[in-house]
């Protein structure tokens, strides 16, 4: 099972910018699905964002699409989440994941989660 550690959440202002970032460990990164979801206080977890491997097809939530871009870095077993233009509704704890076997926005397809990063947008 992949360990997973995630950075660069923080406080930024409306129409700010961040970039999250996730540190793999344990099966080369190369060979997993990842993705972002976040959850915000009182509701459920939500996705963001996935990109596949080998070739980094990506998939977008609705409501982050052109603002939010994923990435990976396989050398450095590593995936980012740039965020741009953030407003209060980006608030939320944003959690890494990663998949064996599964490309998806599905929750219950990703067996490895991280401990999450919280991201506050002030407006």
């Amino acid at each position: 099972q992949v360990q997973l550690v995630e950075s660069g959440g923080g406080l930024v202002q409306a129409g700010g910018s961040l970039r999250l970032s996730c540190v793999a460990s344990g099966p080369t990164l190369s060979s997993t699905y990842m993705a972002w979801f976040r959850q915000a206080p009182g509701k459920e977890r939500e996705f963001v964002a996935a990109i596949s491997r080998p070739f980094g097809m990506t998939l977008y939530g609705d409501s982050v699409r052109g603002r939010f871009t994923i990435d990976r870095q396989n050398a450095k077993s590593m995936v980012t989440l740039q965020m741009n233009n953030l407003t209060s509704e980006d608030t939320a704890v944003y959690y890494c994941a990663a998949a064996r076997d599964t490309f998806s926005q599905s929750i219950g397809a990703y067996e490895s989660w991280g401990q999450g990063t919280q991201v506050t947008v002030s407006s």
